[in-house]
C-alpha cells in the first residue's frame, strides 16, 4: 500500500478493532492491513495499535493520529468527490442491503438501473439487520425502527400493519368480531430474524392494549412465505400494509378488526455518517425517496 492506503488502513482498524473487518472492507487480505499499519509504526517509530489474539485497541499515540489521520482522509475524499461531481453520469458499485419483501422495492429498483446504466448494483435481500458499516454496505433500506449513531437516516414513507385472510378461510372459519375471537382461529406469525421473538400483533381495544397467547398455526421469519399462506387460506396474518396493496385492492386478501388494529412505522433509508456523499449514494437516496412511496412524500 502507498502512504494513503497505510493510512486508511490504519484507519480502518482502528475503528473497527479488527483488521479482518477492515480488510473486508477495504478488499484486501487481513495481512496487508497488518504490513501497512507496521509500515506507519517503523517509520514514526511508535507503537500506535495493541494486539491481541481477539481484538486491537489504541495506543495513546494511536489516539492522537487517529484524529488526525480522520480529517486527512475527509479532504482527500472531498477533493475526489469534487472530481467525481465532474462527470457526466454518477458511476460505480453501491452495495445495498433491501428488505425481503421484493415486490415494493424491484420496481423502483428496475427504474433506477434504467436511469442510472453506470451504477452497479450489488443488492442483498435480507430481513436480518446487516452492520453497516463492518459488512461494507453503502446504504440500507429497513421497515421499523433503527437506533445506529453511526448512520444518518432519511425517511422513504410510513406503513401499518393489518390483520388479514383470504375471502375462503373466513367463509370456513368465520370473521373474528373482537380481539378475543382470533383465540379460535388459525394464526400466522412472523419471527424476527434478530431477536427470535414473535412479532406482537398491535390489538387495542379503546386505548387499552389487548395482549394475548394467540395459536401459532404457523411461524416464519420472512414475510413473503406469511403472504402466501395467509392467501391459500390457512389463517390470518398481521402484515405491513406495503407488501399487500395489490392482494387487498383484488380482493385475495381482506383485512379483520380493523377497529382494533393500529400501528404506524417508518420506512427508512440509511447510510455512513460522511460530510460528503459520492454522487452514486445521492443519486440513489433522492430516487428512492421520491419513488418508493409515491404517495407519502419524505
Amino acid at each position: 500500500m502507498d502512504s494513503l492506503g497505510s493510512l486508511s488502513a490504519f484507519v480502518h482498524a482502528a475503528e473497527l478493532r479488527s483488521f479482518t473487518a477492515a480488510a473486508n472492507h477495504l478488499g484486501v487480505s487481513p495481512s496487508a492491513i497488518g504490513k501497512a499499519v507496521a509500515r506507519l509504526e517503523e517509520r514514526m517509530q511508535v507503537r500506535l495499535l495493541h494486539r491481541s489474539t481477539r481484538t486491537i485497541t489504541l495506543t495513546s499515540e494511536g489516539v492522537l493520529f487517529l484524529e488526525r489521520c480522520r480529517r486527512i482522509l475527509a479532504e482527500v475524499e472531498a477533493a475526489e468527490l469534487e472530481l467525481s461531481q465532474t462527470l457526466a453520469a454518477p458511476r460505480g458499485k453501491l452495495k445495498v442491503s433491501m428488505p425481503i419483501v421484493s415486490m415494493l422495492t424491484m420496481p423502483v429498483i428496475l427504474q433506477f438501473t434504467d436511469l442510472y446504466p453506470d451504477i452497479e448494483l450489488d443488492l442483498d435481500f435480507s430481513d436480518r439487520l446487516v452492520d453497516v458499516i463492518e459488512e461494507g454496505f453503502d446504504a440500507v433500506v429497513r421497515a421499523g425502527h433503527v437506533a445506529d449513531s453511526r448512520l444518518i437516516s432519511r425517511m422513504l414513507g410510513q406503513f401499518s400493519l393489518v390483520l388479514v385472510a383470504a375471502p375462503e378461510y373466513l367463509e370456513r372459519a368465520g370473521t373474528p368480531m373482537v380481539p378475543s375471537d382470533l383465540m379460535r382461529h388459525a394464526c400466522l406469525h412472523h419471527r424476527y430474524a434478530t431477536s427470535g421473538k414473535l412479532e406482537p400483533w398491535p390489538l387495542y381495544e379503546g386505548e387499552t392494549e389487548v395482549r394475548l397467547e394467540l395459536p401459532t398455526t404457523a411461524v416464519v421469519n420472512t414475510i413473503e412465505p406469511l403472504i402466501m399462506m395467509a392467501e391459500r387460506g390457512m389463517g390470518i396474518a398481521c402484515l405491513p400494509d406495503f407488501a399487500i396493496i395489490d392482494r387487498l385492492a383484488s380482493g385475495r386478501l381482506v383485512t379483520v378488526l380493523s377497529d382494533f388494529v393500529r400501528h404506524t412505522g417508518p420506512f427508512r433509508l440509511m447510510w455512513p455518517t460522511s460530510r460528503h456523499l459520492a454522487p452514486k449514494l445521492r443519486v440513489f437516496i433522492d430516487f428512492m425517496a421520491a419513488n418508493l412511496f409515491p404517495m407519502h412524500p419524505s
